[in-house]
Protein backbone atom coordinates (compact mmCIF):
# COMPACT_ATOMS: atom_id res chain seq x y z
CA UNK A 1 0.00 0.00 0.00
CA UNK A 2 2.77 2.47 0.91
CA UNK A 3 4.57 1.71 -2.37
CA UNK A 4 1.42 2.46 -4.31
CA UNK A 5 0.93 5.83 -2.56
CA UNK A 6 4.59 6.68 -3.11
CA UNK A 7 4.29 5.89 -6.82
CA UNK A 8 1.22 8.11 -7.21
CA UNK A 9 3.02 10.89 -5.37
CA UNK A 10 6.00 10.57 -7.66
CA UNK A 11 3.80 10.74 -10.77
CA UNK A 12 2.00 13.80 -9.43
CA UNK A 13 5.35 15.49 -8.77
CA UNK A 14 6.33 14.92 -12.40
CA UNK A 15 2.93 16.21 -13.61
CA UNK A 16 3.25 19.32 -11.45
CA UNK A 17 6.69 20.04 -12.74
CA UNK A 18 5.51 19.69 -16.34
CA UNK A 19 2.57 22.01 -15.72
CA UNK A 20 4.79 24.65 -14.22
CA UNK A 21 7.09 24.51 -17.17
CA UNK A 22 4.24 24.43 -19.72
CA UNK A 23 2.09 27.21 -18.31
CA UNK A 24 2.87 30.81 -18.72
CA UNK A 25 4.40 32.80 -16.02
CA UNK A 26 1.13 34.27 -14.82
CA UNK A 27 -0.58 30.91 -14.77
CA UNK A 28 1.82 28.95 -12.55
CA UNK A 29 -0.42 28.47 -9.57
CA UNK A 30 -2.21 25.24 -10.66
CA UNK A 31 1.13 23.66 -11.43
CA UNK A 32 2.51 24.52 -8.04
CA UNK A 33 -0.51 23.09 -6.34
CA UNK A 34 -0.21 19.88 -8.26
CA UNK A 35 3.51 19.72 -7.50
CA UNK A 36 2.94 20.21 -3.76
CA UNK A 37 0.26 17.51 -3.69
CA UNK A 38 2.61 15.11 -5.45
CA UNK A 39 5.44 15.82 -3.03
CA UNK A 40 3.13 15.28 -0.07
CA UNK A 41 1.85 11.98 -1.37
CA UNK A 42 5.40 10.86 -2.13
CA UNK A 43 6.52 11.70 1.42
CA UNK A 44 3.50 9.92 2.87
CA UNK A 45 4.31 6.85 0.75
CA UNK A 46 7.85 6.80 2.06
CA UNK A 47 6.75 7.32 5.66
CA UNK A 48 4.25 4.40 5.76
CA UNK A 49 6.07 1.12 6.60
CA UNK A 50 5.44 -1.79 4.34
CA UNK A 51 3.25 -4.64 5.72
CA UNK A 52 5.37 -7.26 4.00
CA UNK A 53 8.50 -6.20 5.82
CA UNK A 54 6.69 -6.44 9.18
CA UNK A 55 5.39 -9.88 8.32
CA UNK A 56 8.80 -11.03 7.11
CA UNK A 57 10.41 -9.66 10.25
CA UNK A 58 7.84 -11.42 12.46
CA UNK A 59 8.33 -14.69 10.59
CA UNK A 60 12.09 -14.39 10.90
CA UNK A 61 11.80 -13.81 14.65
CA UNK A 62 9.53 -16.87 15.01
CA UNK A 63 11.94 -19.01 13.01
CA UNK A 64 14.85 -17.91 15.18
CA UNK A 65 12.84 -18.72 18.32
CA UNK A 66 11.96 -22.19 16.97
CA UNK A 67 15.61 -22.86 16.13
CA UNK A 68 16.64 -21.89 19.64
CA UNK A 69 14.06 -24.29 21.14
CA UNK A 70 15.25 -27.13 18.87
CA UNK A 71 18.87 -26.43 19.75
CA UNK A 72 18.05 -26.47 23.47
CA UNK A 73 16.24 -29.82 23.10
CA UNK A 74 19.04 -31.42 21.09
CA UNK A 75 21.87 -29.97 23.15
CA UNK A 76 20.97 -30.02 26.87
CA UNK A 77 23.16 -27.88 29.08
CA UNK A 78 26.47 -29.50 29.91
CA UNK A 79 26.15 -28.48 33.55
CA UNK A 80 23.01 -30.61 34.04
CA UNK A 81 24.61 -33.62 32.34
CA UNK A 82 27.66 -33.39 34.57
CA UNK A 83 25.44 -33.01 37.63
CA UNK A 84 23.50 -36.16 36.72
CA UNK A 85 26.71 -38.11 36.24
CA UNK A 86 27.97 -36.95 39.61
CA UNK A 87 24.71 -38.07 41.22
CA UNK A 88 24.72 -41.46 39.49
CA UNK A 89 28.31 -42.40 40.36
CA UNK A 90 27.78 -42.44 44.17
CA UNK A 91 24.71 -44.63 43.66
CA UNK A 92 26.78 -47.17 41.74
CA UNK A 93 29.41 -47.11 44.48
CA UNK A 94 26.81 -47.63 47.20
CA UNK A 95 25.27 -50.56 45.34
CA UNK A 96 28.68 -52.20 44.93
CA UNK A 97 29.28 -51.90 48.68
CA UNK A 98 25.99 -53.52 49.63
CA UNK A 99 26.46 -57.14 50.83
CA UNK A 100 25.10 -59.91 48.68
CA UNK A 101 21.97 -61.27 50.42
CA UNK A 102 22.64 -64.68 48.96
CA UNK A 103 26.16 -64.84 50.45
CA UNK A 104 24.86 -63.85 53.89
CA UNK A 105 22.27 -66.56 53.87
CA UNK A 106 23.01 -69.00 56.66
CA UNK A 107 23.19 -72.52 55.27
CA UNK A 108 21.97 -73.93 58.62
CA UNK A 109 18.56 -72.43 57.83
CA UNK A 110 18.31 -74.83 54.88
CA UNK A 111 18.73 -77.95 57.06
CA UNK A 112 15.40 -79.68 57.73
CA UNK A 113 14.32 -79.79 61.36
CA UNK A 114 14.26 -83.58 61.29
CA UNK A 115 17.93 -83.67 60.28
CA UNK A 116 18.83 -81.39 63.16
CA UNK A 117 16.85 -83.55 65.58
CA UNK A 118 18.65 -86.65 64.36
CA UNK A 119 22.01 -84.95 64.91
CA UNK A 120 21.04 -83.94 68.46
CA UNK A 121 19.92 -87.49 69.22
CA UNK A 122 23.15 -88.94 67.80
CA UNK A 123 25.21 -86.62 70.01
CA UNK A 124 23.29 -87.81 73.07
CA UNK A 125 23.95 -91.47 72.21
CA UNK A 126 27.64 -90.71 71.76
CA UNK A 127 28.06 -88.60 74.88
CA UNK A 128 25.91 -90.63 77.28
CA UNK A 129 26.10 -94.21 75.98
CA UNK A 130 29.43 -94.05 74.14
CA UNK A 131 28.01 -95.85 71.11
CA UNK A 132 29.81 -96.50 67.82
CA UNK A 133 29.06 -94.73 64.55
CA UNK A 134 27.32 -97.77 63.07
CA UNK A 135 25.47 -98.43 66.33
CA UNK A 136 24.14 -94.87 66.41
CA UNK A 137 22.97 -95.06 62.78
CA UNK A 138 21.09 -98.30 63.50
CA UNK A 139 19.53 -96.79 66.61
CA UNK A 140 18.41 -93.69 64.76
CA UNK A 141 16.76 -95.63 61.92
CA UNK A 142 15.42 -98.64 63.86
CA UNK A 143 11.65 -99.09 64.02
CA UNK A 144 12.22 -99.97 67.67
CA UNK A 145 14.44 -96.93 68.14
CA UNK A 146 14.18 -93.34 66.93
CA UNK A 147 12.64 -94.16 63.52
CA UNK A 148 14.40 -91.36 61.65
CA UNK A 149 14.60 -91.68 57.84
CA UNK A 150 17.93 -92.80 56.42
CA UNK A 151 18.83 -89.37 55.02
CA UNK A 152 18.32 -87.70 58.42
CA UNK A 153 20.38 -90.40 60.17
CA UNK A 154 23.15 -90.12 57.56
CA UNK A 155 23.20 -86.33 58.02
CA UNK A 156 23.68 -86.90 61.75
CA UNK A 157 26.54 -89.37 61.20
CA UNK A 158 28.25 -87.06 58.70
CA UNK A 159 28.08 -84.05 61.03
CA UNK A 160 28.56 -85.50 64.50
CA UNK A 161 31.83 -84.73 66.24
CA UNK A 162 32.91 -87.75 68.26
CA UNK A 163 36.05 -89.60 69.28
CA UNK A 164 35.13 -93.16 68.32
CA UNK A 165 38.28 -94.62 69.87
CA UNK A 166 37.37 -92.99 73.16
CA UNK A 167 33.80 -94.25 72.87
CA UNK A 168 35.11 -97.78 72.35
CA UNK A 169 37.39 -97.45 75.39
CA UNK A 170 34.56 -96.20 77.61
CA UNK A 171 32.30 -99.02 76.44
CA UNK A 172 35.06 -101.54 77.21
CA UNK A 173 35.49 -100.09 80.70
CA UNK A 174 31.76 -100.37 81.30
CA UNK A 175 31.74 -104.07 80.27
CA UNK A 176 34.72 -104.71 82.53
CA UNK A 177 33.26 -102.93 85.58
CA UNK A 178 29.66 -104.09 85.38
CA UNK A 179 29.88 -107.52 83.71
CA UNK A 180 33.48 -108.50 84.62
CA UNK A 181 34.22 -109.64 81.07
CA UNK A 182 37.61 -110.80 79.77
CA UNK A 183 39.73 -108.75 77.37
CA UNK A 184 38.95 -111.10 74.46
CA UNK A 185 35.26 -111.14 75.40
CA UNK A 186 35.13 -107.34 75.45
CA UNK A 187 36.88 -107.12 72.07
CA UNK A 188 34.34 -109.49 70.52
CA UNK A 189 31.44 -107.56 72.06
CA UNK A 190 32.76 -104.26 70.73
CA UNK A 191 33.11 -105.53 67.14
CA UNK A 192 30.09 -107.85 66.97
CA UNK A 193 27.27 -107.10 64.50
CA UNK A 194 24.94 -108.00 67.33
CA UNK A 195 26.91 -105.91 69.81
CA UNK A 196 28.50 -102.48 69.67
CA UNK A 197 29.64 -102.49 65.99
CA UNK A 198 32.89 -100.64 66.53
CA UNK A 199 35.58 -101.11 63.90
CA UNK A 200 38.43 -103.56 64.57
CA UNK A 201 40.84 -100.65 64.99
CA UNK A 202 38.60 -98.92 67.53
CA UNK A 203 38.08 -102.13 69.50
CA UNK A 204 41.80 -102.86 69.50
CA UNK A 205 42.48 -99.35 70.76
CA UNK A 206 40.11 -100.03 73.65
CA UNK A 207 41.68 -103.40 74.45
CA UNK A 208 45.17 -101.91 74.40
CA UNK A 209 44.32 -98.96 76.63
CA UNK A 210 41.85 -100.32 79.16
CA UNK A 211 43.06 -100.68 82.72
CA UNK A 212 41.50 -103.74 84.29
CA UNK A 213 42.36 -106.59 86.65
CA UNK A 214 41.53 -109.58 84.47
CA UNK A 215 42.18 -112.08 87.27
CA UNK A 216 39.66 -110.24 89.43
CA UNK A 217 37.16 -110.18 86.56
CA UNK A 218 37.58 -113.95 86.14
CA UNK A 219 37.01 -114.47 89.86
CA UNK A 220 33.83 -112.36 89.87
CA UNK A 221 32.52 -114.29 86.87
CA UNK A 222 33.32 -117.60 88.62
CA UNK A 223 31.41 -116.50 91.73
CA UNK A 224 28.39 -115.64 89.57
CA UNK A 225 28.41 -119.09 87.95
CA UNK A 226 28.83 -120.78 91.32
CA UNK A 227 26.00 -118.87 93.03
CA UNK A 228 23.43 -118.82 90.22
CA UNK A 229 24.03 -122.14 88.46
CA UNK A 230 25.57 -124.42 91.16
CA UNK A 231 28.34 -125.45 88.74
CA UNK A 232 31.36 -127.56 89.73
CA UNK A 233 34.80 -126.02 89.92
CA UNK A 234 35.95 -127.81 86.75
CA UNK A 235 32.82 -126.71 84.87
CA UNK A 236 33.41 -123.16 85.98
CA UNK A 237 37.05 -123.39 84.88
CA UNK A 238 36.00 -124.61 81.42
CA UNK A 239 33.30 -121.94 81.07
CA UNK A 240 35.72 -119.18 81.93
CA UNK A 241 38.40 -120.28 79.43
CA UNK A 242 36.18 -121.59 76.61
CA UNK A 243 36.08 -119.84 73.23
CA UNK A 244 32.31 -120.25 73.43
CA UNK A 245 32.22 -118.91 76.95
CA UNK A 246 34.01 -116.08 78.72
CA UNK A 247 37.35 -116.31 76.84
CA UNK A 248 39.58 -115.68 79.83
CA UNK A 249 43.10 -117.01 79.57
CA UNK A 250 43.85 -120.34 81.22
CA UNK A 251 45.87 -118.58 83.90
CA UNK A 252 43.00 -116.21 84.68
CA UNK A 253 40.53 -119.09 84.87
CA UNK A 254 42.85 -121.04 87.18
CA UNK A 255 43.21 -118.00 89.44
CA UNK A 256 39.46 -117.66 89.68
CA UNK A 257 38.82 -121.33 90.58
CA UNK A 258 41.64 -121.38 93.12
CA UNK A 259 40.25 -118.35 94.91
CA UNK A 260 36.64 -119.42 95.15
CA UNK A 261 35.45 -120.02 98.72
Amino acid sequence: MSAFIGAIGFIIIIVGAVLILALKKGEKKPGKVVLMVGVGLFIIGLAIPTGNSDIASSEAEEEEADQEVVEEDNNPPEENTEAEQVEEEPQETEESNEPDPVEETNTEDDVPTEHTSALNSAENYSDMMHMSKAGIFDQLTSEYGDQFPDDAAQYAIDNIEADWNDNALKSAENYSETMHMSKAGIYDQLTSEHGEKFTDEEAQYAADNIEADWNENALESAKSYQESMDMSLEAIRDQLSSDYGEKFTQEEADYAVENLN
